[in-house]
Formats: C-alpha cells, sequence, structure tokens
C-alpha cells in the first residue's frame, strides 16, 4: 500500500501534542461491559460504483453505528451518510453489505468509517472501487504512478495569494484546492480552485487566492485533493507578505508569540455528565484568544460545536476552564474537546469519558 501524503506541519509541536494528549486521557468510565479493545473491518469485496461489502471485527454490544463514505484521505469524515447499523449481544453487525453514493461513483479509491453516536467508538478504512480485487485494483490512468504528491510554499501576499511549487503529482489529473484553519490539514477548508495537471504531473496553477473568511489569520493551512484518483498533498503558510511557510520558506516576520516554544496542552479536571467538563491547561500561548469547540470523540474536536471563546493573560493563564457540554453532544459515551487560537495557530485537544467524576 502506497504513503499518499506528506506532513509538512511543525512536527515536533505536532508530535508533542499527541503524545500529552494520548497520556491525559481521562479513565475509563461506563466503557461497555465485558467489552475490551476497539473495533475493526477489512473489506471483503467491491461491486464498482455500486457496493462495498465489509468483515467487521470486535464491535461492542448493543450499539448503533452511522456508516459514511468520502473521498480517500478522509478517513470518512463529514461523508455521505449510506446506512445506520445496530450490533446485537455479540457485536455482529446488521448489515455488511453499503451502496456507494452517486456523489463517489466513479472515484478511483473511497474511504469508509463506521462510527457511534452513543459510544464513540469508530473504524474506517479505504478501498479501491473495483469489482475483482480490494488488493491489486484493476488498471487505472495512475497505474503506472508511483510515490507521493507534494509542494512547498513559494510565496504568500498577506490576506491576498498564496503560491505553491508542487511536486510530482499524478499527470492528468485533476485537484481541488482548500483552506482552513492552521491544524486541520486543509480538511472541510473553503475551496477556493479547481486545477488539472498536464501528462507530466504539471499543475495548471500554482498561484491561489486566500478567502476573505481566512484573511486575518497569522497561520493558514492549504490542501490539494484528487477527487478521481484520490491522491493528495497538505502544508500550511504564514500570512506574511514575501514568502514563510511551512515548506521551508523564510522565517516569518515576528508576531507577538515569537518569543513562546513549546506546545499547549491540557488534562481533563472533572466532569458533570451532560453538564459541564473542567480542564488543567498547561503552556498556554500569553496574550492570546482560544476557540473552544467539542465534537465525537475520534475528530480531535475538529470543526465541533463552539462552546466557549477563552483569552489568556500574559502568563498563559485561561480566562476559564470549565466548559458547557452543547445539547448536540450530551447522551454520548465519549467527547472530544479542542482549544484552537486564530491568532497564534496553536491549538491542543484531549477527549473525556461524559460521567460524573471525580
Amino acid at each position: 500500500m502506497k504513503k499518499q501524503h506528506v506532513l509538512r506541519i511543525t512536527a515536533g509541536l505536532l508530535l508533542a501534542v499527541l503524545i500529552a494528549v494520548g497520556s491525559g486521557a481521562w479513565p475509563v468510565w461506563g466503557a461497555v461491559p465485558a467489552y475490551s479493545g476497539y473495533p475493526t473491518f477489512s473489506i471483503a469485496s467491491v461491486v464498482k460504483d455500486t457496493s462495498v461489502t465489509i468483515t467487521p471485527y470486535n464491535f461492542p454490544p448493543n450499539d448503533t453505528f452511522s456508516v459514511t463514505m468520502n473521498f480517500y484521505g478522509s478517513y470518512g469524515i463529514g461523508g455521505y451518510v449510506v446506512a445506520t447499523v445496530t450490533t446485537d449481544g455479540s457485536g455482529h453487525l446488521s448489515q455488511t453489505t453499503f451502496n456507494i453514493p452517486a456523489g463517489l461513483a466513479g472515484l478511483d479509491r473511497i474511504a469508509i468509517r463506521l462510527q457511534s453516536p452513543t459510544s464513540g467508538y469508530y473504524a474506517y478504512n479505504w478501498f479501491w472501487n473495483s469489482p475483482s480485487s480490494v488488493t491489486t485494483p484493476t488498471p487505472s490512468p495512475w497505474a503506472g504512478y508511483s510515490g507521493y504528491p507534494t509542494f512547498f510554499i513559494a510565496d504568500v501576499v498577506q490576506d491576498s495569494t498564496v503560491t505553491i511549487t508542487p511536486y510530482h503529482f499524478t499527470p492528468n489529473d485533476s485537484y481541488v484546492v482548500r483552506m482552513n484553519y492552521y491544524g486541520t490539514y486543509g480538511v472541510a477548508g473553503v475551496v477556493v480552485d479547481t486545477i488539472t495537471t498536464d501528462a507530466s504531473g504539471n499543475l495548471s496553477k500554482t498561484t491561489f487566492n486566500i478567502p476573505d473568511a481566512l484573511k486575518g489569520q497569522v497561520k493558514i493551512a492549504i490542501r490539494l485533493e484528487s477527487p478521481n484518483s484520490g491522491y493528495y498533498a497538505y502544508n500550511w503558510f504564514w500570512n506574511n507578505t514575501s514568502g514563510g511557510g511551512g515548506g521551508g520558506g523564510p522565517t516569518p516576520t515576528p508576531n507577538p508569540w515569537a518569543g513562546y516554544s513549546g506546545f499547549p496542552t491540557f488534562f481533563i479536571a472533572a466532569v458533570q455528565r451532560n453538564t459541564s467538563v473542567t480542564i488543567t491547561p498547561y503552556h498556554f500561548t500569553p496574550n492570546d484568544t482560544y476557540v473552544v469547540r467539542m465534537n465525537y470523540y475520534g475528530t480531535y474536536g475538529v470543526a465541533g460545536v463552539v462552546v466557549d471563546t477563552v483569552t489568556t493573560d500574559a502568563s498563559g493563564n485561561l480566562s476559564k476552564t470549565t466548559f458547557n457540554i452543547p445539547a448536540s453532544l450530551q447522551g454520548l459515551d465519549r467527547i472530544a474537546i479542542r482549544l484552537e487560537s486564530a491568532n497564534s495557530g496553536y491549538y491542543a485537544y484531549n477527549w473525556f469519558w461524559n460521567y460524573d467524576a471525580p
């Protein structure tokens, strides 16, 4: 299986956040009785543009899962809802064959995700949209292509445009160009353009307008994704005139957080079921503003419900640490929470069991 993407964000920052968050998850309260491990599934068969059949393993008993499909590389997040399935007392799914939605027909590869809004458990996979095999696809226009596409940031005009330098893109393909907040990898971002590649993989356009919704941001994520071949690449850039970016451009002009090092993180201090969660923050950027979001477990809080906006003082202390659980997430077993700054670009996330504690 080929690697299909390249990560060009501040690697040390992301890795540290992942490690910190992973070690700070709340203890297991209210887990499904006698259930352990996590659900997963493999692809059993595919009828091109029609259906896919999965083979599930170790799903939690007496649970309900929403089945979504989306472009390859999306992990199925925010995709078409194709079915809702339940599990019996042994964890067997009520349905294992699902129709491919018309909006994804014709794609080379498709992501599929099963996620429970009740327990928070989820599993995802992807499949070749080919009838005969899930591991060796029938030949496609990109059958001879190997490696993966990537790009660097060549130039930025603040709040106006960004120019990229692309490398090794799939030939005779089409890419949707998206921009979104830093930390999202550009997933589900504003569509700013659609471009094509020639037989050598050269892009028809390399300069793109920054959308109004992201003007004023300090850092912006940009993503190019092909709905045809399934390949994609992403990066980010400092929204400063005269270059600068995640791809190795010039050092950005000083900003209010130029002297800040490390990364923000937080742990879960207390929970009132379906009411509120209290966090213990560490090392947040000083004199900054953070949007607080909550979403389903497994989303890292990305694109979640905005529950509050908080500020930090000169020492990085948060103006508020207790946040209400939104009505749309009440009743869930586990909930993701995310604090992200539209100013500095820093963010941190965690998750909690939705049960009274301590």
